[in-house]
């Protein structure tokens, strides 16, 4: 038994020995580092980092025996970003292409799309909308490392009432039929019920509702000020999400699809846009995030005012009348205290490589740079329920790492120059010439 034992004993070293032999040791030297914790930045920091964790974070810049040393000495270095409202495959256009573009078209568009928007520094995404399981394609594609991408939580297709924004056969003859058109649409609480347990069996990993109108629908039946959604529906999408380890996040601008939603117990309200100073008061009391998306509809009232719709409000019409409601929202929300995490609604309105234009935005509207980093870090981390993971640059934390030339503390514009992405400790974007041989 004791011979047995030692050979057991020795060939569990070796095994250590061997793993530790093929671990991938790297030291990142940060000149200036916004680690997604503290307030303030640090000067001269070392990360080290072993496979795709980082395993220490020590003052000035030491040199472990064997690392391989990135130098980001003169830059700003920085967690990779969240954004936590994103449409990765998204078919634009009109009736015509609704009607005749496929799943696989959009996923292959997706492969750019997801490319783009890493190589801005977004190292982890929440993609909030996408039919025919295309968005959990692109995210096994990354995953496997055939495609290059964020880190993706995906909810699959929305969910929402017949004749709501998510019903994909508002508009058209009544004869046309798709067999994946069922997967969007819930009328009653058993409809509900089904069809989140259908997206957790299929892979997402959280649900998105529209409880309230859209703005890029014509038609006043998506009218934003409208709430769409009872609360026995909200209700069942919420405790059985719930109940499978899912997060809900809530498409609502209506503030009595916000105030119901929140009550209800969703995780985030995406855009929040008719809340006052009732609904923030119902955030803090619950902990809901809001993710305000503020930049895009500007954007969308920019595209859309030369097309005409028929019938009802237009898109321009919606939008227009919501760019400075939705501005003086987070500013209100923002001075109340309600946590907020970035999203950017990107879906081609803005580019995916321009996505880190949502922080000027934000800061134009009175918040502070520092809380802005800390809104698509730290927050948004909180939010996907992955702190743990990523969103600091800590010990256990992926080394998702990305880094500008300038001072976004001082320029939050810096973030949209994007020079370093490191993700799981490859590196995907080296303007600097960082990385060493």
């Amino acid at each position: 038994m004791r011979n047995l034992a030692r050979l057991m004993a020795g060939a569990a070293m070796a095994l250590v020995f061997a793993t530790a032999a093929q671990a991938k040791d790297l030291v990142v030297h940060a000149g200036r580092l916004i680690d997604g914790v503290s307030a303030s930045p640090r000067s001269q920091v070392s990360i080290l980092i072993r496979d795709d964790r980082i395993v220490g974070v020590e003052p000035g810049f030491v040199r472990p025996q064997g690392a391989q040393v990135v130098d980001l000495s003169q830059a700003t270095v920085l967690p990779g970003l969240i954004d936590a409202h994103t449409h990765v495959v998204y078919r634009r256009g009109g009736m015509a292409e609704r009607l005749t573009g496929s799943d696989l078209e959009d996923a292959l568009r997706g492969v750019g799309a997801v490319r783009k928007l890493l190589m801005g520094g977004f190292t982890s995404i929440r993609n909030v909308g996408a039919d025919g399981g295309t968005d959990l394609a692109l995210k096994k594609a990354i995953n496997r490392g055939d495609i290059e991408g964020p880190r993706m939580w995906v909810s699959l297709e929305y969910l929402g009432p017949t004749g709501g924004p998510t019903d994909p056969r508002n508009d058209i003859d009544g004869s046309w039929h798709n067999d994946g058109w069922g997967a969007s649409v819930i009328d009653g609480a058993d409809e509900a019920i089904r069809e989140v347990r259908d997206h957790k069996r299929r892979g997402a990993d959280l649900i998105k509702i529209l409880p309230s109108g859209a703005v890029g629908n014509p038609g006043d039946s998506t009218n934003p000020n409208a709430k769409l959604m009872t609360d026995a529906e909200i209700k069942a999408v919420v405790d059985t999400a719930h109940a499978l380890g899912m997060k809900v996040a809530a498409h609502a601008h209506s503030k009595a699809a916000i105030d119901a939603s929140i009550r209800l117990g969703v995780d985030s309200i995406e855009h929040g846009t008719y809340g006052d100073a009732e609904s923030f008061k119902l955030y803090r009391n619950h902990g809901t995030y809001l993710v305000p998306t503020v930049l895009v509809p500007q954007l969308v009232a920019e595209m859309v005012a030369k097309r005409p719709a028929l019938g009802g409000p237009s898109p321009a019409e919606k939008a227009q009348g919501m760019v400075s409601t939705i501005r003086r929202m987070f500013r209100g929300a923002h001075g109340a205290g309600v946590k907020i995490a970035f999203g950017t609604d990107v879906s081609g309105l803005i580019p995916y490589d321009g996505s880190a234009r949502e922080f000027a935005v934000m800061v134009g509207e009175g918040m502070s740079p520092g809380d802005a980093i800390f809104t698509a870090t730290r927050n948004a981390a909180d939010l996907l329920g992955a702190s743990g993971d990523v969103g600091s640059i800590q010990p256990g934390r992926y080394a998702d790492i990305v880094a500008v030339a300038g001072d976004p503390l001082q320029d939050i514009t810096e973030l949209e120059r994007m020079k370093f992405v490191m993700k799981g400790g490859v590196v995907y974007r080296d303007d600097l010439k960082a990385a060493a041989q």
